[in-house]
């Protein structure tokens, strides 16, 4: 039996989808004979045509993740997405080895293991990009005889 106008009249009246709609199999004849809106209205009140529930999508799996994330996992190089300068850039990087060198300069002037000539030679090098990390800077100076 072709119920089409009915399921797309009750889906119009319970305002839901056409795929929501369900038919008491043993009514079907009653429903088949209902071609109007108040029959088919009749028919819902009755009960022989009604709304399926919503179907929900789990969260199950999302939680599961989020929850290894918190612990730290997922977090090998297949999840890595963008270049190595995208996630952390070049710029950050030369900010905090220049800060870490020029502190370092500092502390060695003020406790005088290097004189200001020594500092300013040292800090100009520093900021050309000389050094790449504090130990190296200070390798130099020892190997260059520019400590005290």
């Amino acid at each position: 039996m072709n119920l089409t106008t009915q399921k797309r009249l009750a889906a119009d009246i319970l305002k839901v989808g056409v795929n929501r709609i369900w038919i008491d199999p043993e009514r079907i004849d009653e429903v088949s004979r209902a071609i109007t809106r108040d029959s088919v209205k009749q028919l819902i009140k009755d009960g022989a045509i009604k709304a399926k529930p919503k179907k929900g999508i789990s969260s199950y799996r999302s939680k599961k993740i989020a929850q290894q994330k918190k612990k730290g996992r997922r977090r090998g190089p297949g999840s890595i997405k963008g270049a190595k300068g995208a996630r952390r850039p070049k710029k950050d990087e030369w900010m905090t080895t220049i800060r870490a060198l020029r502190k370092d300069l500092k502390e060695m002037r003020d406790n005088r293991e290097i004189n200001k000539s020594t500092y300013r030679k040292l800090y100009k090098m520093a900021k050309g990009g000389a050094f790449k990390s504090k130990s190296y800077m200070k390798t130099y100076a020892r190997d260059h005889d520019m400590l005290r």
